[in-house]
């Protein structure tokens, strides 16, 4: 098929806000992270927040393509390839935002002449490498028409299932362990991430799936998409279960989480904590618990859109509400080290974390999604069109035979 001129215009919008983005990264790289609006007391923005979000996405969608070889579910094995291509381009979203946090890139090369083998993050970046890999050796084995290549399919996504697991689960470590960080503290931290992976990867797939289906480039029966749907409301009861287990032991004894759990509740990240509950996780499952729901693929869209902005706006409350309070018992608090609070005076000191992503962090942001848009769209016109073909000629053969 040929590139139509609405997905050349799409393209064209993509590169242009992928320029934007390089820019503002640019600029930042002059002026450092001072541009940003993160600071002492909030070391953690918007770049951290994408980073969770988009590793979630690119877990989701491996665990359905591995899955499908490992468990031998035949119907997942059609959208194997596509959900590979998405979680490819998601993990090198995510980690660009690492890198774009690091604020100083000049300096990444002492990652590796200068290890730290006890800090989560240092376990952090080896799976995520290690993830990137399985995932190009997953796509050169999908797309090889050598004979034995769907065979070293199967092995690999025997490695890919666990790694994918373990990628979002050493992510969530790096908060578990925190023990300063009252809101971040929990056993079951790893467990809410892979969840949440599942939640948005699969909604993400399902949206892609459908943008395929509409484009023409790849063609995925409703009955599948259905079927992926009922999954996706057994990931948001399972997802909303486990928020409900740690909102429970953290208001129930009445300790310190009780203060932490306020400030979700009804405090500064509350917004974003309601949405999520009502938004991303009650909505989306009342409308998919019910199998007309999922036959009708309008409300699937709806509600798969309403589970990935609902996993976002958690990514955002689970980051931004342990440092609403400082861990610092009497005055004159912290220093915040923005260039405001370095005038002096009593107002360079605070008690309470403050953020909002200034202008720069935004368009980077959106730079980095329209990037992973736009290859997602070229490695769908490289790799998808051969699938395609090959599912409408044992149409054809089929036909022929009845």
């Amino acid at each position: 098929m040929q590139t139509s001129t609405k997905t050349k215009a799409a393209i064209g919008v993509l590169g242009a806000l992928t320029a934007v983005g390089v820019a503002a990264w640019i600029y930042q790289l002059m002026g450092g992270l001072g541009v940003t609006g993160m600071n002492n007391g909030t070391s953690w923005g918007l770049y951290i927040t994408m980073f969770m979000f988009f590793v979630g996405l690119s877990a989701g969608g491996l665990i359905v393509a591995s899955s499908a070889s490992v468990f031998h579910v035949a119907d997942y094995k059609k959208v194997a390839l596509p959900a590979v291509i998405l979680s490819t381009v998601c993990i090198c979203c995510a980690g660009m935002f690492v890198l774009i946090d690091l604020g100083g890139i000049q300096r990444v090369w002492r990652i590796v002449t200068g290890p730290n083998p006890t800090s989560p993050l240092f376990w952090d970046i080896c799976v995520i490498t290690l993830y990137l890999v399985i995932n190009i050796v997953y796509l050169r084995f999908m797309t090889s028409k050598k004979p034995g290549a769907q065979d070293k399919v199967a092995i690999v996504s025997r490695f890919a299932l666990p790694v994918a697991i373990l990628v979002h689960s050493v992510t969530a470590w790096i908060f578990g362990l925190e023990m300063a960080r009252e809101g971040w503290y929990s056993a079951i931290m790893a467990p809410l991430f892979v969840v949440s992976a599942m939640d948005s990867g699969l909604a993400l797939l399902i949206l892609s799936l459908m943008g395929l289906n509409k484009s023409g480039r790849f063609k995925t029966d409703k009955k599948l998409l259905s079927n992926l749907a009922g999954l996706l409301a057994v990931c948001i009861a399972v997802d909303g279960f486990l928020v409900g287990c740690e909102v429970l032991t953290m208001a129930y004894p009445g300790a310190a989480g009780a203060e932490t759990l306020a400030i979700m509740a009804t405090g500064a990240t509350a917004p974003f904590f309601w949405f999520e509950i009502v938004v991303g996780i009650l909505i989306p499952f009342c409308i998919l618990v019910f199998a007309k729901n999922r036959a009708r693929m309008g409300l699937v869209a709806a509600a798969s859109a309403c589970v990935v902005a609902g996993v976002f706006f958690k990514r955002v409350w689970l980051l931004l509400t342990s440092f609403v309070e400082f861990n610092v018992m009497g005055a004159p608090g912290v220093s915040l080290g923005t260039t405001a609070a370095q005038q002096g005076g009593t107002g360079m000191w605070s008690l309470a974390g403050s953020y909002a992503p200034t202008w720069v962090e935004i368009v980077v942001a959106i730079g980095v999604v329209s990037l992973g848009v736009l290859a997602f769209v070229v490695l769908a016109q490289k790799l998808l069109p051969g699938r395609a073909g090959a599912c409408e000629a044992v149409n054809v053969a089929a036909g022929e035979a009845a």
